[in-house]
């Protein structure tokens, strides 16, 4: 053969002549023999496979974090301390996280299996000059198939007989109704939505019939390259992780360096033995380890989680939850996400009237209004008349299921017009019994209009025609007028057809023609003239009314939202500006798109809100471009054309219902009920989830830094510690993760989408954090160490000593965990209602295990522990109070600050 198969051919600007003899086959198709050498040359027609990785691997990698090293160091040290149940219990969170991880990351390796599963498993062929069924895996290059209507096609074809042949393209275009197919060359340069002589592996034939040649197989299909590039497509990993990362490498190494310090200014300075040093810089370690660290964050995750499953946000991969709260720009597919992927009517032109038609989908719930009100008058029987047409001549059909949700079959266009009918209380069942059809002519893409003869039981006959407006309006010489016929304005109607074009509508027309009672059969005769134009019908795939609401959001608390599309610029641009996006006057196509680079792409990704027409390709580019201008992206899609791009984003985000399995297996996320608005919902729960985490953080740090500052500074002046290493490892595993669990429960704090999103290179570790956490550290370290020093000094014993210490370290958290709970108002604006419950269970549970600890003999001889009498109690508790007072103080100094405003960053 002279040509190599493949999608990157332009097969749809070849001649079919040559297309036969590049792969030297005839309409007759190929022979046994031809079929058996190009499968050798070709291989099988399917998606290549790859080796997942071992189970077992997968399972090991999930110990590859810093965080579980972190988690991995504290379970060492208690267990060179001889303590096997913490040992254990640390152990335990870390096998928890990687069972998790490992659940998750699991479903990551089936996105090519979903796009495999697109591909028929049968096609009808031609060879040997006779009609054969095959298994698709055996289809080669140069084959004939034949196309019916509901067969997915089973390779990539250039199409060379169609009859009324249409191809629901929506996975790999993202086009809302199926496009008419032809057999003329189109453009080199055509995009795929645009290319009216192919047909593509994985698509689904709709309506007529058709036969192409096969020019691409296997991984060469538009499908098996989109399944190519999903696999080198790297995911990358999210804002909160690669800061972690970079604090535990900061954090590790600040504790070495301190332990270190410790052991050799005790040992050298001080005299102290070698092991008590060791002993020393062991405790120093594990207070300064947040051990709980990483439990926390998974937990605050999982709750997160949980509440945007009640917001229809099903999450697939956890770290997904508080990227959500950083995302900085939103780029969705139109269809289904921005819109219902439900076409509907919502213009009607008539000769003397326009109509305006409220409510969107298949559901028949909206009016028919003019001038702002509902038409049930004078305008009534010719309404009806139109809409009777509408029903009569048309092939769909209307159902709703148990569930009360409608549902189509056939042309979602000829759909909506039963829909529409409905909303007028016409039922297309009633009237095809008041008006059988007696004969018809069927759609085809040769003459673009469909004709039907009905007979009415009260002697009368007619014909209806529905198709292309400017067809139509050839076939007619006078319009109707309410309840007159006048001569045929062809101008006022090309003007009509013109203002809903440009509104991004799609335009059918409908005319009639009364014939005598005893025609019974329909000929191209009885169309070509003379019939009445009745009016003409405007169709979208209208916005979501929730979506407007959405996008509002968005555009407040910082985030721009850009719409990707495979539809025409045109409606493109008319969609973006019923949504209200921030630049709708202009839309870049994928033609556009193809002669950028660098610089020049990152900047129109940054100014452009729309772009049509595009490729997975450059979906991919357009988010990896906004990558490197340092935004965080967050991509929504349904078909299998976005899954690259889902794959590569920050933050992909996939259609429950209407989408395919390629794109939920390439995304993170999952949408349950299909809606844009669920979107700016699940933001708002991950800002709560960050402000969490981050209030977690802000929380275990300056405790465990203030730990650790006591026992250096016990060391710095040559005092016994007063806390032992086990005394605060109790602190650290059950106490502070029970006190900064509550955190994990905290709702969102007001305004909290009306601020910016964080940008996604600020450190963990800032400014504020450093200040925080040495401001703390040093309330802590002056009222443990106070306390400890006091009671020595009169003579306690130092068991008592150490108790007291604990007691008041623990009620100096328990007061900051009040302060924590609020970062942006005073700590007392909720502190007795329903929101601060989590909180004070968890301060109940707190002090009953310290009286535990306190007074049960059994734990005075564990932990070296002595009972206290109520007196201590309450000078404990009068010094860690002074800390919520000072932390309040230092609140509102801080927040004094006029916050930044997302308007000024974003738009």
């Amino acid at each position: 053969m002279s040509q190599q198969q493949g999608s990157g051919q332009p097969w749809h600007a070849v001649p079919i002549e040559q297309a036969f003899a590049a792969f030297q086959t005839s309409r007759n198709g190929l022979t046994g023999g031809d079929v058996e050498a190009r499968l050798k040359v070709y291989g099988p027609n399917q998606l290549p496979t790859t080796a997942p990785h071992p189970a077992y691997i997968r399972f090991l990698n999930q110990f590859n974090n810093v965080l579980i090293y972190v988690l991995l160091t504290a379970a060492v040290v208690t267990a060179i301390l001889g303590h096997w149940l913490d040992c254990s219990v640390i152990l335990g969170v870390t096998l928890i996280n990687a069972v998790i991880g490992f659940i998750q990351e699991g479903r990551a390796e089936r996105a090519l299996d979903a796009i495999r599963n697109l591909v028929s498993p049968q096609a009808s062929l031609l060879r040997d000059n006779r009609r054969v069924d095959v298994p698709a895996v055996e289809i080669v290059p140069g084959d004939i198939v034949i196309l019916q209507p509901g067969d997915r096609v089973a390779a990539d074809l250039r199409l060379f007989r169609t009859k009324g042949l249409f191809i629901e393209e929506a996975l790999l275009t993202g086009e809302s109704v199926p496009v008419e197919k032809n057999v003329t060359s189109a453009s080199p340069d055509a995009a795929l939505g645009d290319r009216g002589c192919m047909a593509y592996s994985g698509t689904l034939v709709t309506q007529g019939s058709g036969a192409g040649i096969v020019v691409a197989t296997g991984r060469q299909t538009e499908i098996g390259r989109i399944g190519a590039l999903i696999q080198r497509v790297g995911t990358i990993t999210t804002p909160l992780l690669r800061q972690m990362t970079r604090f535990g490498h900061v954090l590790t190494a600040g504790i070495l360096a301190l332990a270190a310090v410790t052991f050799l200014a005790g040992y050298y300075l001080y005299q102290f033995a070698a092991d008590e040093m060791f002993l020393a810089a062991v405790g120093l370690a594990v207070a300064a380890i947040p051990e709980g660290l990483p439990a926390i964050i998974t937990i605050t995750m999982a709750i997160g989680v949980e509440r945007m499953a009640g917001r229809h946000a099903i999450i697939r991969r956890l770290p997904a939850v508080e990227t959500l709260g950083s995302v900085t720009v939103i780029c969705s597919d139109k269809t289904g996400t921005f819109t219902r992927n439900e076409m509907c009517v919502c213009d009607i032109a008539t000769a003397k009237r326009d109509y305006k038609v409220t409510g969107t989908g298949y559901a028949p719930h909206g009016d028919i209004e003019a001038g702002g009100k509902t038409i049930l008058g004078q305008d009534g029987d010719y309404l009806t008349q139109l809409l009777r047409a509408a029903v009569l001549c048309n092939d769909a059909s209307l159902q709703q299921n148990d569930d009360g949700d409608w549902w189509i079959t056939g042309d979602p266009m000829e759909a909506a017009l039963l829909t529409l009918a409905l909303k007028s209380g016409i039922a297309r069942s009633d009237l095809e019994k008041q008006w059988p059809r007696s004969d018809e002519i069927p759609f085809d893409t040769g003459h673009r209009f469909m004709a039907t003869l009905n007979h009415s039981h009260e002697g009368e006959a007619a014909i209806f025609v529905k198709g292309a407006p400017e067809r139509v309006l050839r076939m007619c010489d006078r319009q109707a007028a309410s309840q007159l016929i006048e001569p045929l304005d062809t101008d006022h109607w090309y003007r009509k057809i013109s203002t809903m074009t440009a509104n991004g509508e799609r335009v059918l027309a409908l005319a009639m023609r009364v014939v005598d009672t005893e025609t019974r059969d329909l000929t191209f005769g009885d169309v070509e003239g003379g019939l009445v134009f009745l009016g003409l019908f405007g169709l979208e795939d209208p916005p979501r009314e929730e979506a407007v609401e959405a996008i509002k959001r968005c555009h407040a608390a910082g985030i721009r939202v850009k719409m990707i599309t495979g539809d025409h610029a045109e409606t493109a641009k008319a969609i973006a500006g019923q949504l209200g996006l921030v630049n709708s006057t202009t839309a870049l196509s994928g033609s556009d798109l193809e002669t950028m680079t660098g610089p020049d792409l990152a900047q129109a990704a940054s100014e452009v809100d729309v772009f049509a027409r595009t490729s997975p390709e450059q979906k991919l580019r357009l988010v990896e471009a906004l990558q490197s201008n340092g935004e965080i992206v967050a991509m929504t899609g349904d078909g299998v054309n976005d899954a690259p791009a889902l794959k590569r984003a920050d933050v992909g985000i996939a259609m429950g219902k209407k989408g395919t399995e390629a794109a939920k297996e390439a995304a993170r996320i999952v949408l349950a009920d299909d809606n844009f608005a669920s979107i700016a919902h699940a933001v708002e729960e991950g800002r709560v989830v960050y402000d969490n985490l981050k209030k977690a953080i802000l929380y275990i740090l300056p405790t465990s830094a203030g730990e650790a500052m006591t026992i250096a500074l016990a060391v710095a002046l040559g005092l016994t510690l007063p806390i032992t290493p086990v005394q605060i490892l109790w602190v650290n595993m059950v106490t502070t993760v029970t006190l900064s669990l509550a955190l994990a429960f905290e709702g969102a704090e007001s305004n909290i989408m009306g601020r910016p999103p964080r940008p996604a290179k600020a450190p963990l570790l800032s400014a504020f954090l450093f200040w925080r956490t040495c401001f703390v550290s040093v309330i802590l370290v002056a009222g443990v160490f106070g306390i400890y020093v006091y009671l020595l000094e009169e003579g306690s014993p130092v068991e008592l000593a150490r108790t007291a210490a604990v007691n008041t370290l623990v009620l100096f958290e328990i007061f900051y965990l009040f302060n924590i709970r609020r970062q942006h108002s005073a700590a007392v604006h909720d502190l007795f209602t329903r929101a601060a419950l989590p909180a004070w269970i968890s301060v109940a549970t707190v002090l009953a295990l310290q009286a535990v600890y306190t007074y049960l003999p059994a734990m005075n001889l564990l932990f070296g522990t002595h009972p206290m009498g109520a007196g201590l109690w309450g000078i404990c508790a009068l010094i860690a109070g002074s800390i919520f007072l000072i932390i309040e103080i230092e609140k509102g100094l801080f927040n004094l600050r006029p916050p930044a405003r997302p308007q000024d960053r974003r738009t």
